[in-house]
């Protein structure tokens, strides 16, 4: 396939690590451009006077622009039924807190996903990662933790693995056991870490269900001890951690993290200067999540701080049903903008390569390169890349490209 007449060909680079600082603010591009694919590889591409003679199936973009697709490195895709009655309570006055101590929350979707099939969990998870793919996103991430038991978390597990052997895109499995404490080890933390570390991992292992292991870093969930020994036991099956933290309180997450090397920590919407100073010098990747705050009413992460203090930020959905339903990464991007105050160049670098660093998937995806798949979103017919997250009420993607076919 040729595509021709491109008003944009955008982040046509290859860095090798994630972006931060000044970079995350450069958007490589080619005006007028052309990209040529080969089965489903991007095999080449450059400027319309270079543009080669092609016989094949071609597509005229003339007024429109071509990115790399979504990487979504952060979500709760695979849940049983909405929790749409948890909304109305927050519009009545209730907290997030609140609403997890009187047994809703994580502890609501946990019950309501023990009682669902396996098949069922797959067929809706099915539709959700079809509905996200045509709105963009060309790589995901999805993670556990609405069992909260064995069997439940294997269950959850063995329907990611399903979609993996299914999807047109790369799926990256994450163990997050550590979501919750069921209410019947409420008053035995360490029976329920026990059970994660003895039982659990072992048979993920042998099953090969999880890439990554998580936990919830949280006053109302795992305390920073606690999460320690969840990255440990993960750490000697070979899972790299991805841990929630910092989403309602600075409790020494952060600092755990970049001791263990995590691969990202997720959330910060409260995060202070020492652990921004730690994250700057790491390696780790800040995986900011502003439709949660968005949803829940809460603050705002610092985003333009964290770019400007040099830390690796990516940008993700946190689909999930009680927090952030909606799996749309161009409203994240929008929102990226709007409320983080990052640059539209920024927030679509944050949302693409730094997410596919955050999945390591970045050899492949993230951005428009020579011998990476192809996979990117052709968009409508749009005046300049500050438009995507301007528009944010409307649906600017004109065609979804899945290994190298139209989606």
């Amino acid at each position: 396939m040729l595509i021709k007449n491109i008003k944009s060909l955008l982040q046509t680079s290859t860095p090798t690590k994630a972006l931060r600082g000044k970079e995350l603010s450069e958007l490589k591009s080619i005006e007028n451009a052309w990209l040529l694919i080969e089965n489903d590889i991007i095999k080449n591409y450059g400027s319309m006077d270079s543009c080669p003679n092609f016989e094949g199936e071609t597509i005229d973009a003339l007024g429109k622009m071509i990115l790399p697709t979504w990487c979504d490195s952060h979500t709760h895709l695979v849940f049983a039924t909405s929790r749409e009655e948890e909304f109305e309570m927050r519009l009545k006055g209730k907290s997030y807190q609140e609403i997890a101590e009187a047994g809703g929350g994580i502890l609501n979707s946990a019950k309501k996903l023990q009682n669902t099939s396996e098949e069922a969990l797959f067929k809706s998870a099915w539709e959700r990662l079809n509905e996200v793919i045509k709105m963009g996103t060309g790589a995901i991430e999805i993670k556990s933790g609405y069992g909260l038991s064995l069997d439940d978390e294997l269950k959850m597990l063995r329907v990611i693995k399903r979609l993996k052997e299914k999807s047109p895109i790369p799926i990256k499995a994450n163990f997050l056991g550590a979501h919750s404490y069921p209410l019947e080890y409420k008053d035995n933390h360490q029976g329920y870490i026990d059970l994660i570390v003895n039982e659990m991992l072992p048979q993920i292992a042998k099953e090969c269900l999880a890439d990554y292991i998580d936990a919830f870093c949280e006053k109302v969930a795992f305390s920073v001890t606690e999460t320690e020994q969840i990255i440990e036991a993960g750490a000697k099956y070979g899972l790299k951690a991805k841990v929630h933290t910092n989403q309602f309180n600075c409790m020494g997450g952060i600092e755990l993290c970049v001791k263990h090397n995590a691969l990202s920590v997720d959330h910060l919407e409260v995060v202070n200067d020492e652990e921004i100073e730690c994250l700057k010098n790491s390696e780790t990747i800040a995986t900011l999540l502003p439709s949660a705050p968005f949803f829940l009413s809460d603050p705002y992460q610092p985003g333009r701080k964290l770019v400007d203090e040099g830390v690796a930020v990516a940008l993700a959905s946190d689909y999930n049903p009680g927090s952030s339903p909606s799996g749309n990464m161009n409203f994240v991007v929008s929102l990226a903008c709007v409320k983080l105050k990052m640059t539209p160049a920024e927030a679509i670098n944050a949302a693409t390569i730094n997410g596919a660093f955050a999945l390591e998937l970045n050899e492949e995806y993230g951005s428009i390169s020579k011998g990476k798949k192809a996979n990117f979103i052709l968009t409508k017919k749009i005046s300049s890349i500050a438009y995507i997250p301007y528009a944010f009420g409307s649906n600017l993607v004109d065609q979804v490209i899945i290994n190298g076919k139209i989606f």
